[in-house]
Formats: structure tokens, sequence, C-alpha cells
């Protein structure tokens, strides 16, 4: 079976989450036996379709544009028995680039009109390809990709075999999540393996594909508006923001709590048992405290009845440990902050607590 595997994303350099599921789906493809040739259309050069009608009446078959669409993208379009079309989900549609790429596909149909099914369609010139719709949003929603399914189910009727949306597709990388990402990317393999078998998707690989990744809506809009807030003080692009390898800065209590608690690291945490309190002063002033017991975080406004560690902090000085703009220990040193109780629980945030 040959596959072309079509990835529109504009980003690289692992950014695109597009890329991330293409790469695991063509994985799965590639071990049940398909030979599968990669096309990241950044890479290529795809004039628009004019709407000249050249390639149905001067020249049947072949497009005026002479680009790479031309020269090799098409032919393997139409050698492929499935054609996977990867995109980022841009105004609830394909990008711009994926429909260049299709529209200049309009030289495999003839000018002549025909009914089908009640519509009025174009006869093939060339047999059509399988296809496959593979996108990825950045809402959790999946109704995000309702405009995006109904198009490509009236495109490509019957020859689309199976439809991928990944919704929540920035939470695929980060940390907190990692569990069911990998259950996610492990989907995406298989639902490889099951097109090249059986040219369609298990019902049971698709709700793998599609869970829920988040389990708190509020906590994911507020994480999400605290990095794009970040950004948008440091004055960095969300490339650059994640290139830092830093945290968005907290901008109240809950928030505070919410991001201290994403970023537990169990496994370093191991068997540690502790309560930690913070309290802040200044630009936002309360107090939180954090349980930890038994490879888990619990968050609790307010104080703790008997904390094993305490610090007393301007809010702003701790945000600014917090997101390495500051050192915590010249800043303790200066006594910027304070702190009462376990020392040595303190040296070990940058563990417990990660990224």
């Amino acid at each position: 079976m040959k596959v072309l595997a079509l990835n529109s994303s504009p980003r690289g350099e692992g950014q695109s989450k597009t890329e991330l599921l293409l790469s695991h789906l063509v994985q799965g493809m590639q071990a049940a036996g398909a030979h599968v040739d990669v096309v990241h259309l950044r890479q290529q050069k795809i004039k628009n379709c004019i709407g000249c009608f050249t390639c149905w009446t001067k020249t049947p078959g072949v497009c005026v544009h002479k680009d790479d669409m031309s020269a090799t993208l098409l032919p393997k379009f139409l050698a492929a028995d499935i054609v996977v079309c990867a995109t980022p989900l841009y105004h609830f549609t394909v990008n711009a680039t994926l429909k260049a790429f299709i529209e200049r596909t309009l030289p495999i149909l003839q000018p002549f009109l025909m009914e089908y099914q009640g519509r009025t369609v174009h006869p093939l010139r060339h047999p059509h390809p399988g296809m496959v719709m593979l996108s990825v949003a950045g809402f959790h929603e999946p109704s995000v990709f309702d405009q995006l399914s109904s198009w490509a189910r009236f495109i490509f009727a019957k020859k689309l075999l199976a439809e991928l949306y990944r919704p929540g597709a920035e939470a695929l990388t980060t940390a907190y999540y990692a569990p069911k990402a990998q259950s996610i990317l492990a989907a995406a393999h298989q639902a490889g393996r099951e097109l090249v078998q059986n040219r369609q998707v298990s019902a049971e690989t698709l709700a793998l594909f599609g869970q829920k990744i988040e389990e708190d809506p509020i906590a994911w809009r507020t994480m999400g508006n605290l990095m794009w807030k970040s950004c948008i003080a440091e004055g960095l692009t969300v490339k650059e923001f994640a290139e830092r390898g830093r945290p968005p800065r907290p901008d109240s209590l809950e928030s505070f709590m919410m991001l201290m608690s994403m970023g537990f690291n169990p496994q370093k945490a191991g068997d540690t048992r502790a309560s930690i309190q913070f309290d802040f002063s200044g630009e936002v002033e309360g107090a939180c405290h954090f349980k930890i017991a038994d490879g888990t975080i619990q968050a609790f406004e307010g104080a703790a009845a008997q904390p094993s560690l305490v610090v007393r902090s301007p809010f702003g000085v701790w945000m600014d440990i917090l997101t390495g703009k500051s050192d915590g220990q010249q800043l303790f040193l200066s006594k910027a902050y304070t702190v009462e109780g376990d020392l040595a629980l303190l040296m070990r945030f940058d563990q417990i607590f990660g990224r």
C-alpha cells in the first residue's frame, strides 16, 4: 500500500502538534507494511488555483502552473492508495496551505456535469485515493471540528476513510498530562495500523484518540490565559516562551494554587509527607497551603493547622522566583522573603515542583 501523508502545519522544530500526531499515525502505517511518503507542505511551492480551467480544456488533466504541485505532488496524489491530510484547525476548517493543495487537484476532474445521489458533480478523470482527515485544535471542545467534518464529508464523500480530530492538543506536550498524552499517541499509532489493514479506524481506537485530556476546563482556561498574559508582558512569541522552560506567571492566589498543583512531580516527591504554607502580601494578599502525601498534592486556601514549612513573601517577589526572573537564594539572603520550618524541603522545591 502506498500512502501520501501531507503535513500542512507551518510549524516545525517540535512545535507542531499536527506533526506530532501525524508522525505516530505514520509509524503505525509503516508497522503495518505500508510505504509512506511524508510531505511537509511548508517546504513546497504550491501556487493558488487561478480558475482558468486550462486543465479542463486546452491541456486536459494538466495544470497551467509549473511548480511542485504539478511536477511531483499531484502525481504522488494519484499514485497513492491513501492520502492523509493533516492540518491545524484555522478558523474552524483546514488552513490555507492545505486548501491550496486540495484546490490544485482540480485536474483529476472532468468538466462535464452529471447527477450523483441527488446533486450535480464532475466525473473523475483518474481514480481518487482514499482520504484521511487529521486535525488538531487548542480549544478543548470536540465540537470545534464540526465545520471541518461537515466540509470533509461533503468534499470526499465515500472516499473519506477516517476523521481523526484532537481537541486540547497543546496539552499533548505538557508534563502534567503526560499519561493521557501517551494513550492518545498510542491510539494514533493504532489508527495507522488499522487504516492499512482495514481501510478504517475502529470505534474503540477513535474513542481513545479523542478522549478528554483535561478534567477541569476552568483550570485549563486559567493556565492558557496566564500563558498568553505572560507572553504579552514579556514581549515573547509562544515559541520563545516555551523555549525559556519557565511557567506562566500567576496573577492571583487561585492561579498560584493551580499552577503549583499542576507542576507537582510525584516521582520526585517520592514518600514526602509535608504541609507547605504560603503567606502573601503586597499586590495579592492571603494564605494558602499544600498537603503532600503518598505521591499526591492537595491545595487549600488559608493557613495549615501544622505546616512543615511556612514561606512569607510579597506576592510579586515569589512570582519572580517562580518564573525564574529572580534568584531565590539571593533574595532569601537579602531577606526579601522569610521562611520557618523545614529548610531542606525548601531546597527541594525545584524537584518537587517541576516545569
